[in-house]
């Protein structure tokens, strides 16, 4: 069929001479602008699913690991589960590789931690507010008989950071000004990625690391006596969906986001009393 093309188009889009076989200067103009071809037949298509008030497509998506690790199994299954016209993929991503990705067009939208400097060229749609906890292998920081800390009861040397890239960690930093614990042998070099890392490294080695709100409901009933609340004002992470222009796709980003906004209203903390907390920047 390929050759039969070229026939066609009077153009050779492989050299089928060179090992591996590899595509020509030409073949290669002609690909991207199939691409573009196809695109626009794509966006046809929905353009008519929208006249037609039908919810279906295809969305690429890149999430950061803290907040997919969480949301993907709850809000966004029940979402595709509601839409099953829909096809998504998704991949996990730090901040600065969404932001990379939606330039290059390889995903259509982002859901990161805002304010997030780099973004600001992106429309942004907020989804969620959520506390942002210690969650510690040390009982004696309920001492006084409430479950609340500040920063500076926070032995600096006993905390658990995800590796460098993750705003998670900027944000850990900026509350307590952490640095790198010390309770991890000497010869080892731990970069964490994901918040269920962390909490397995307290589980078994000791000290302590901050999660976001959503990640209790992943927590054991043990494990959840292990999590502490920081004093007033609590900090918390502002969760947004980020995206590069309105397309032919912002129905489903649309219908997404609302979904998320619905399912997560009055279940978070922050949504019950505003004025208790503070924002923590990713950055």
């Amino acid at each position: 069929m390929i050759q039969k093309f070229e026939e066609e188009l009077d153009i050779k889009i492989f050299d089928r001479t060179s090992h591996p076989i590899r595509t020509t200067d030409a073949g290669q103009q002609i690909i991207e602008q199939a691409k573009k071809i196809i695109d626009d037949v794509m966006e046809l298509r929905n353009r008519a699913n929208l006249l037609n008030n039908i919810v279906s497509g295809k969305i690429n998506l890149g999430i950061i690991p803290t907040v997919s690790a969480f949301l993907l199994p709850n809000e966004i299954f029940d979402f595709l589960r509601r839409n099953p016209k829909i096809e998504m993929n998704v991949k996990e991503m730090t901040t600065e590789n969404v932001i990379k990705a939606l330039k290059s067009g390889e995903i259509d939208a982002g859901i990161i931690s805002t304010p997030y400097a780099a973004a600001d060229e992106f429309f942004s749609d907020f989804l969620y507010n959520e506390e942002l906890l210690i969650y510690s292998s040390n009982k004696d920081l309920n001492k006084d008989g409430d479950s609340f800390i500040i920063p500076e009861d926070i032995d600096l040397e006993d905390v658990w950071l995800l590796s460098e890239g993750n705003c998670l960690r900027t944000q850990v930093e900026n509350i307590c000004k952490l640095k790198e614990n010390e309770l991890k042998p000497s010869n080892l070099d731990f970069k964490a990625s994901s918040v269920n890392t962390l909490v397995q490294m307290v589980d078994r080695v000791g000290g302590l690391t901050v999660i976001p709100e959503m990640a209790v409901d992943h927590l054991t009933e043990g494990q959840r006596e292990k999590v502490f609340h920081f004093r007033k004002p609590y900090p918390k992470r502002e969760i947004s969906l980020i995206y590069y222009k309105p397309t032919y796709k912002q129905k489903l980003l649309d219908e997404m986001t609302d979904s998320i906004r619905e399912s997560l209203k009055n279940k978070l903390k922050y949504d019950a009393a505003p004025a208790d907390f503070v924002g923590v920047k990713p950055e």
